[in-house]
């Protein structure tokens, strides 16, 4: 009898709690710090309260790994019954958590650790492949080497409204948003090689930006798998996350178009009125 699977993650995968609840994931709550108080990402403090700190006090909540002995006592009562945990780091290139994760994953038994060399809903992407591949009743050893091999076909990219939250995590100089201001432009994010770079700056207002964002990310739909996508914000409920879900749905016939909001972790260096687009791509990224 093959053993129980049980697929975990960072809580910046930034998955809803409808597909948490769907997929049975269990998520692993990054640290947020406000002044000297920590909260846990997506379990006491929202992406609103963070950026009421930041709009009152200027200064942005600083976002943490959790320790390797967290990780061990968290893996210890996973694989407690005798299951078999695959678990789903943030980026290497932007976090420890990864580093930690495996570091406790070395004393644990049945521990699958991999660093999604991604962040937000590009990791849910190869969190999902992992456990509908654990429902088929693939191996947990298949399934990580399965999912390593497929880490180069996600496709992860953003739109930022504001430079502000960038330029204060020390990612942007004042001259790059002083320059984007004057200009009005909207760069766009993409995770490359496990890293951020800034790609295609758009210019105009935020509603106009996202919709030929949406163009051009779409545009070579013929290498991009249609199962499904991912519109993750820090938009709350406005309209045009809404307007951005139907412009997909009629662009391409996916089987899912996912709706999310992204946790504190990610908004924490993102800042507000950010968009992306998140799926898989049948080839490697160029």
């Amino acid at each position: 009898m093959s053993k129980k699977i049980i697929i975990s993650a960072d809580s910046t995968v930034d998955l809803s709690a409808e597909l948490v609840e769907k997929y049975d994931i269990k998520i692993s709550p990054m640290v947020v710090t406000l002044d000297d108080k920590n909260y846990l990402d997506g379990v006491d403090i929202s992406v609103e309260d963070l950026f009421n700190y930041t709009r009152s006090t200027g200064k942005l909540a600083k976002t943490a790994a959790q320790s390797s002995a967290y990780f061990f006592d968290y893996f210890n009562n996973l694989t407690a019954d005798g299951s078999a945990v695959i678990h789903f780091s943030v980026s290497s290139s932007m976090s420890s958590s990864f580093n930690f994760a495996n570091l406790a994953a070395m004393e644990c038994e049945n521990v699958y650790v991999i660093d999604s060399e991604n962040l937000s809903t590009g990791i849910a992407l190869l969190v999902l492949k992992a456990a509908e591949l654990a429902e088929s009743g693939m191996s947990a050893e298949d399934i990580y080497n399965e999912i390593c091999a497929a880490r180069c076909r996600v496709d992860s990219s953003f739109v930022i409204d504001t430079l502000e939250y960038l330029h204060k995590g020390g990612r942007c100089s004042t001259v790059a948003m002083l320059g984007a201001n004057v200009l009005k432009l909207k760069p766009c994010i993409e995770v490359t090689g496990g890293a951020m770079a800034v790609g295609k700056k758009y210019r105009g207002k935020i509603e106009a930006a996202f919709k030929e964002y949406v163009h051009d990310r779409l545009k070579d739909i013929d290498d991009i798998e249609l199962d499904r996508i991912f519109v993750t914000s820090t938009c709350g409920d406005s309209p045009v996350v809404n307007e951005i879900c139907e412009l997909v749905k009629s662009i391409a016939d996916f089987k899912e178009v996912l709706c999310t909001q992204a946790g504190s972790t990610i908004a924490a260096h993102c800042g507000p009125g950010t968009l992306g687009i998140l799926y898989m791509r049948k080839t490697p990224k160029a």
